[in-house]
């Protein structure tokens, strides 16, 4: 018996070699990533050593949420920042699931149909986005966003953690 798929495997495991790949080559903190799959099943994940305990959750919930309103977080947080009423009410209804900030990337076929999401949680959210966008790419499919924020680069953890 044979059951069709979304997101096959395969095309899972390019998207996270290659979003570590990139992130190591950026010389990142440690990444988790996770890539489900169009109904939001576990295609993947893998988690680099030295990344902390509540990644896989972030990550998990950034890919989640993605797929669950059809936008990327980027587009979520983007579009909630002012309305916080309605962020909350949409926290509660996806049961803490739901992280609207960037690092959860829509994954699309040829057609422009999403076939599942990726999160990535360890880095700044601006970072752990162009990971995803460039894992997606890297398996021949397309995201949304389609490119990383163009300041990702210079996004940094110092602003939140200060010396």
């Amino acid at each position: 018996m044979r059951i069709q798929v979304s997101l096959p495997l395969e095309k899972a495991n390019t998207i996270i070699a290659e979003a570590l790949r990139r992130g190591r080559e950026e010389d990142m903190l440690p990444l988790t990533v996770v890539v489900l799959d169009a109904g939001g099943k576990i295609v993947a994940m893998q988690c680099e050593d030295g990344s902390g305990i509540m990644r896989f959750n972030v990550a998990f919930g950034k890919a989640w949420g993605a797929l669950g309103m059809g936008i990327s977080s980027r587009l979520i947080r983007d579009r909630l920042s002012k309305r916080p009423v309605f962020q909350t009410a949409l926290a509660a209804a996806a049961e803490g699931r739901l992280i609207p900030v960037p690092g959860g990337v829509l994954v699309r076929d040829a057609e422009g149909v999403t076939i599942g999401a990726v999160g990535i949680s360890g880095d700044t959210s601006e970072k752990d986005e162009y990971c995803a966008i460039k894992g997606v790419h890297a398996a021949d499919l397309g995201s949304e966003p389609v490119e990383p924020d163009p300041e990702w680069r210079s996004s940094s953890l110092t602003d939140f953690y200060p010396d």
